[in-house]
C-alpha cells in the first residue's frame, strides 16, 4: 500500500481538559537516521496520557501524544539495522505521537511482535504489560507466598499484575469501584476484592492477612489512597507509587515510615527499567511469554476510533473503564 502525503493525528496547543484535543491533518513524517516509521494498527491509551494532556507531566507545547502502539513498519532511516520493512513491531517507551495513522520513532524504542500475538494485543499491552513486568519482577520482588495490596485491579495495569503475581504464587487483595469491576478483577487474578467506596480498605486487609498486613502494596490512584495503602502494610513492607490517577500524594514525614514497621516507598516509572534496548528486549519478551503460556488474559475493555479521543478520555479520567483501551486511527 503505498503512503498517503497526509495522515489524521492528534494535536493540543495548551494544556487542559480532553477539548483541548483537537484531531488534524498532518504531512506523514518521514524517518530519519536510525528511526523507523510505522502504519499503526492501533494505540494504547494510559493515565500518563491524561497527565501529559493536563500539564501535571507538561511537554512542550504544542505537541502531539501518546506512547504505546503496534502496527507495521513502512520505512526505515538510514543506518537502521533492527527492523524492516514489513516488520510487525509496537512500542511504547517512543517519545510522545503515537496518536495518529503513522507515527516515526527510534529503533531502540520498538520491538518485534510474535507472529502469534495480534497488533490489537500488543498495542493493548505494551506499557501496561512491561510495566506489570518491572513492577512484580523488579521493583518489587513478587514470590510465592506473598500477600499483595493492588488499588484499581480492574483497571489496565491491574488486571495484568494481578495475574502475573497470582502466577508467581502471591495472594492478590484488589480494590475497585463497583460490582461490576470486582467481578473483573475476580476472573483476573484477584483472590480478594475489597470495594473502597463501602469498606476501609487498610481494615480489611488486616482481616484477609490475620492481622499481618502485606508485603507490598501497588497504588496507582495516588492521593485518594495514600493512607490505607501505608496502613496495610505489614512491617517492612514496601510501598510502590507508579501513578496518580486521584492526584498527587501530598508532602509526608519520613518518620511515619519508621513509625508503621520500618516501611518503605517507592515512586519507580517504566522508563527507568527499560532504559536500555537489552532491558527493553527482555521485559517485551517476559511480557510476550506469559500472554503465550496463559498465565496472563490481555483484557480490552473498549475501543474508540481515533476521532473519538476526547470522549476516550473523559471515560478513563473518569474511572468508567475497564482493561485496556484502544484508539483505532
Amino acid at each position: 500500500m503505498p503512503l498517503p502525503s497526509t495522515m489524521q493525528s492528534v494535536r493540543f496547543d495548551t494544556h487542559g481538559g480532553p477539548e483541548v484535543l483537537q484531531l488534524v491533518e498532518t504531512p506523514v513524517p518521514s524517518p530519519g537516521p536510525g528511526e523507523i516509521l510505522i502504519r499503526s494498527a492501533a494505540v494504547g491509551l494510559n493515565f500518563i496520557d491524561i497527565y501529559q494532556r493536563t500539564g501535571l507531566y507538561p511537554l512542550p507545547l504544542p505537541s502531539g501524544l501518546g506512547k504505546e502502539a503496534a502496527g507495521v513498519v513502512e520505512a526505515v532511516g538510514d543506518g537502521v539495522v533492527r527492523f524492516e520493512v514489513g516488520d510487525r513491531i509496537a512500542t511504547a517507551t517512543a517519545p510522545v505521537g503515537a496518536y495518529g495513522q503513522f507515527h516515526v520513532l527510534p529503533e531502540t524504542a520498538a520491538v518485534r511482535v510474535p507472529d502469534d500475538i495480534s497488533l490489537e494485543t500488543a498495542a493493548a499491552v505494551m506499557l501496561k504489560g512491561m510495566t506489570a513486568e518491572f513492577l512484580v519482577r523488579r521493583a518489587f520482588h513478587v514470590k510465592q507466598g506473598d500477600e499483595i495490596l493492588l488499588h484499581a485491579a480492574a483497571g489496565g495495569v491491574g488486571l495484568i499484575l494481578a495475574q502475573w503475581a497470582r502466577s508467581l504464587g502471591a495472594t492478590v487483595i484488589g480494590t475497585v469501584g463497583s460490582e461490576a469491576k470486582a467481578e473483573l478483577a475476580r476472573a483476573h487474578g484477584s483472590n480478594h476484592v475489597i470495594l473502597y467506596d463501602r469498606e476501609d480498605v487498610a481494615t480489611r486487609v488486616k482481616e484477609i492477612t490475620d492481622g499481618r498486613g502485606v508485603a507490598a502494596a501497588y497504588d496507582s490512584v495516588g492521593a485518594a489512597t495514600f493512607e490505607s495503602s501505608l496502613a496495610s502494610l505489614k512491617r517492612r513492607g514496601t510501598l510502590i507509587l507508579f501513578g496518580n490517577a486521584s492526584g498527587p500524594v501530598p508532602p509526608f514525614d519520613p518518620l511515619r515510615l519508621s513509625r508503621g514497621g520500618s516501611l518503605y516507598v517507592t515512586r519507580p516509572t517504566l522508563f527507568d527499567y527499560v532504559a536500555t534496548v537489552e532491558e527493553l528486549d527482555a521485559s517485551a519478551t517476559a511480557l510476550f511469554d506469559v500472554i503465550r503460556n496463559g498465565a496472563v488474559k490481555v483484557e480490552i475493555g473498549q475501543t474508540f476510533p481515533l476521532a473519538n479521543v476526547r470522549e476516550a478520555h473523559e471515560a478513563l479520567a473518569g474511572r468508567k473503564t475497564t482493561g485496556s483501551t484502544l484508539l483505532i486511527p
